[in-house]
């Protein structure tokens, strides 16, 4: 230290100033002088012993200091380290060190390469409708007599899409639903595959080629065929709880979902055009020898569609389409030899799995053909859409029958309170349900999105009444009134009041009443991601 340097220096002066002084003890003047000396050296150690305690003192100081600095140069590093770690960190995909990224689409678990050319996703929906009937048959010819209330789960699908090299995309999923939806089941001693199967999809498509500036998907499997506009609109954004009756009568013939199928579809942004090659529905019989259930070959036809955006705006849109469909070759039972075709569907509701228009087995049917149109449209948060169909039934199989010649449709339309409105979506042609712009939140403030809609159907399944060939399948109207609580992106709640008359005589050939009339009010919990 430079102080204790300095006090050993001025010690060794005074000492050495002691030294060279000779001794005259023989003088009065010398001792004087000595005295003064040895004092000053006691002034010299008090000053020494002083310094010295400072520089101790100023030495723990020092080393306190450093010890402070060390400590919040420590913590500086920690706060370094966080808030890199903090920069490196993103709300967005999460990618680990082994090259994948996991993302949530809309609440959808998705995992893909970090190139986005491989991806596998869960999707799930399920439709949980509860309700009842107020049934009235218009005589005791009327069948049935009464419709059962209760639950059903309509729709209950898990499953997984996905690509791969970017080109290959697939679904397989299975739906567990229809608690209530049907008869069901296999006769006892069916052979394996003849029961009810629940495989609504388990396709592969290609998507590779984009000619002539649009893209074209080949793809084949068993899929939800997009025919007519009601079936291209997911399930999860048609307006009411159920379809048309009019549509679901004609997809029930080849086409619709858990549909074997095979062929293309090209579009843009307002144009598509699609065909495909169908066959029976999953969990078709399929044996040549079964008895129980009988063994039947598997029936044949095809169907295209054509429709796009015809006009488009900012707060507007028109979409106008036509649709063909043709029945080649019904299914044949190989046990009675019988080719029969038959035209029902429920009420549209399905809580009681019972239809009130039905044409009973058509004998003969040797083909069949469904033309219809269809038109949809957008104004701000106002949206309509319609289709009709015409069906003509060929009964030359067995003998030279006249054809048989049916029609229906519907007309529908809703507006959304809360301003949002239903977009085009360009691969289906078809229009998309509703985003809320606030989704409902008990603490935020957010209602979700509310809409109210109307829909008026008919369907009339007679022809050649009072002739021995005519069919009496009854004619039915449905009027529908609706309210949809969109709460957020995947759940939505449905609320529907149906007022059905359905005309129907006993036969094609006696007049008398077999008609009913119904109200019922349903609700459905719909949750889908």
């Amino acid at each position: 230290m430079k102080i204790t340097r300095k006090a050993a220096a001025a010690a060794a002066g005074v000492l050495g100033v002691l030294a060279a002084c000779p001794a005259r003890a023989e003088t009065a003047g010398a001792d004087t002088e000595i005295a003064l000396l040895k004092q000053q050296l006691k002034l010299m150690e008090q000053k020494l012993d002083k310094l010295q305690k400072q520089t101790t003192a100023n030495t723990a100081a020092a080393a306190h200091a450093n010890a402070k600095a060390t400590t919040a140069e420590a913590k500086a590093d920690v706060k370094v380290s966080v808030a890199n770690a903090n920069a490196a960190y993103t709300k967005g995909p999460i990618a680990p060190p082994s090259g994948v990224v996991v993302t949530m689409p809309n609440n959808r678990p998705t995992i893909c390469s970090a190139d986005q050319q491989n991806c596998v996703a869960i999707t799930s929906r399920l439709h949980f409708d509860a309700g009842g009937y107020d049934y009235h048959p218009n005589s005791a010819a009327t069948s049935p007599q009464r419709l059962d209330n209760g639950i059903n789960t309509r729709r209950a699908r898990i499953g997984l899409v996905g690509k791969f090299f970017g080109d290959w995309n697939y679904s397989l999923v299975y739906d567990f639903g229809g608690s209530s939806d049907g008869f069901g089941g296999a006769a006892a001693g069916s052979l394996p595959g003849g029961g009810v199967s629940g495989v609504e999809n388990a396709y592969l498509s290609y998507t590779g080629f984009k000619p002539f500036g649009g893209k074209l998907a080949i793809e084949g499997g068993i899929m939800d065929v997009p025919y007519t506009l009601d079936e291209a609109t997911s399930s999860n954004d048609i307006l009411f709880m159920e379809r048309a009756s009019a549509g679901i009568i004609a997809t029930n013939i080849a086409a619709g979902d858990f549909r074997s199928a095979f062929g293309a579809r090209w579009y843009n942004d307002s144009f598509w055009i699609g065909a495909y090659a169908t066959g029976p529905s999953s969990g078709a019989i399929h044996s040549a020898s079964s008895v129980t259930p009988n063994g039947a070959t598997e029936q044949f036809g095809t169907v295209v569609r054509a429709a796009g955006q015809v006009l488009s705006g900012k707060d507007y849109s028109f979409h106008l389409g036509g649709d063909a469909q043709f029945l080649i070759e019904p299914s044949h039972n190989l046990v009675t030899g019988a080719k029969t075709l038959t035209l029902s569907d429920r009420p549209e509701l399905r809580l009681d799995p019972t239809s009130l228009v039905s044409t009973g087995a058509i004998a003969g049917v040797s083909g069949a053909q469904v033309y219809s149109a269809e038109a949809a449209g957008t104004y701000g948060s106002l949206y309509f859409q319609g289709e009709y169909f015409w069906y003509n039934i060929d009964r030359t199989a067995f003998a030279a029958l006249p054809s048989l010649k049916f029609d229906g449709g519907y007309v529908q339309a809703s507006y959304v309170l809360t301003g949002e409105s239903h977009a085009y979506n360009a691969a289906t042609a078809s229009y998309s349900g509703i985003k809320p712009a606030n989704p409902f939140s008990a603490t935020g403030g957010g209602w979700g999105a509310w809409e109210i809609a109307g829909r008026v159907s008919t369907v009339n399944l007679n022809d050649q009444l009072a002739t021995a060939n005519g069919i009496a399948g009854g004619r039915q109207t449905v009027y529908t009134a609706a309210l949809n609580w969109y709460v957020n992106g995947n759940i939505r709640f449905m609320f529907d009041y149906l007022h059905g008359d359905v005309a129907r005589q006993i036969s094609a050939v006696n007049a008398g009443d077999a008609g009913s009339k119904l109200d019922a009010f349903a609700m459905r919990t719909q949750v889908a991601f």
